[in-house]
């Protein structure tokens, strides 16, 4: 399960009192003043009219107000590191779905979980059914079930019925097992489709009664293809014939 991931809220900064930026403020209209002043003094005797002055005056304040802006223009700090001002930071990466602590390729598939129960099998093959189109579908396993753990509808608008069979690998699934699917799946249940999948194999028997009444068999490998993506679903043809 893929923990919730904790946003940090954004949060607004004020522009710091700077005491370098006010003495620099100072400093200038000072220097611009005296400046002022000095030109004053020194075209008293010329033929300038005092307007001409006072517009030399303000051009001279003005030089200093951008100077001061260019200066803090270029003091802004790029947003991320070893980026600059037209680069935007990396975007941060989302966490994998399959793995919280490894790559993809180190992703531990469900048909491999050996702490897996039935019920929680049969849970993950009706996940495996939605997430490939399936529709309607149930998980009806239990005491009365009567074959059918997973009762679902296809993308191609036909009723599926799986039965599930969470087995270890020295307990492979029996000619009795589909004997006594194959006697209700189609009769009471109305498959269209029915699929036995299994963590575990077949044994001869089962796989030749299956091939003869119609019902595909999944074993551990072809269910974990299925989980992979790398093989066929329970509804689809062109699957292998499951190993004994």
């Amino acid at each position: 399960m893929v923990n919730p991931i904790r946003r940090e809220h954004a949060t607004t900064r004020r522009p710091r009192f700077s005491m370098r930026q006010l003495t620099l403020v100072f400093g200038l209209v000072t220097s611009g003043v005296l400046g002022i002043g000095l030109v004053l003094k020194t075209l008293q005797g010329s033929t300038l009219r005092p307007g001409a002055v006072a517009l030399l005056g303000l051009v001279l304040v003005a030089t200093a107000l951008v100077a001061i802006r260019g200066r803090k223009r270029n003091r802004t700090v790029p947003l991320g590191a070893g980026t600059t001002g037209s680069q935007a930071p990396p975007a941060a990466s989302e966490p994998s779905l399959r793995s919280e602590e490894g790559a993809p390729d180190e992703a531990v598939y469900l048909a491999d979980d050996a702490e897996l129960g039935p019920d929680e099998f049969e849970q993950v093959v009706a996940l495996l059914c939605e997430r490939d189109g399936c529709r309607e579908i149930r998980v009806v396993g239990g005491a009365n079930d009567l074959g059918a753990d997973v009762i679902a509808v296809t993308p191609d608008g036909l009723r599926l019925v799986i039965q599930c069979k969470q087995y270890g690998e020295d307990h492979k699934v029996g000619s009795q097992d589909l004997q006594r699917f194959g006697g209700t799946c189609f009769a009471i249940h109305g498959a269209d489709i029915a699929a036995v999948v299994t963590t575990s194999t077949f044994t001869e028997p089962a796989v030749e009664y299956a091939e003869q009444s119609g019902i595909r068999c999944l074993d551990h490998d072809m269910l974990w293809a299925w989980e992979a993506g790398t093989g066929p679903a329970a509804w689809r043809p062109g699957g292998p014939r499951p190993g004994c």
